[in-house]
């Protein structure tokens, strides 16, 4: 019987506990991230972003402007898709919320694909994937793209687009 009148004090002092984990101490973090340098483009990651281009003026759509912050975030999932090596959207929150904070984005989607040898091939099973086109298609000002090779040789990439 005692135990019966102690469930809602032991509830009670339960969710007080979990408490401590708010969103004030998440949003603290994604504050505190640190976005890195921006590496140099190369040669892959022009040719991708004037593919894109491109296949948006043929389509009466704004080009997009490349733009060092999402470069340098997207940059850090694609280094974090080769130490894994797995091809994902893992902690894209946090990836937005770093735009959004740092680039000062409204909306922000990404691309993420794997193993293409060239940027013609990668935009284009891109183009062949709808949800990959909405966003290449999609009403955004600003873009870039993250290329690196694995020790094998093989590519992987993130592209990242933003609204601002």
């Amino acid at each position: 019987m005692k135990a019966l009148k102690l469930m809602p004090l032991l509830a009670i002092v339960a969710l007080l506990g979990f408490n401590s984990c708010s969103t004030d101490s998440a949003i603290e973090d994604i504050e505190s991230i640190e976005i890195p340098m921006t590496p140099q483009a190369k040669q892959i990651e022009i040719e991708i972003m004037e593919l894109i281009n491109a296949h948006r003026i043929t389509k009466g759509l704004n080009p997009l402007s490349n733009h060092d912050t999402v470069k340098a975030v997207a940059f850090t999932h694609t280094d974090y898709m080769i130490e894994v090596d797995n091809v994902s959207h893992d902690n894209f929150f946090q990836r937005k919320e770093s735009l959004q904070l740092n680039a000062e984005a409204n909306i922000v989607t990404e691309n993420v694909a794997y193993g293409f040898s060239s940027a013609a091939s990668v935009v284009s099973a891109w183009l062949n994937s709808p949800n990959h086109k909405e966003n290449i298609e999609g009403n955004y000002t600003d873009f870039d793209i993250s290329a690196e090779k694995n020790e094998d040789g093989k590519w992987y990439f993130t592209n990242i687009f933003i609204k601002r």
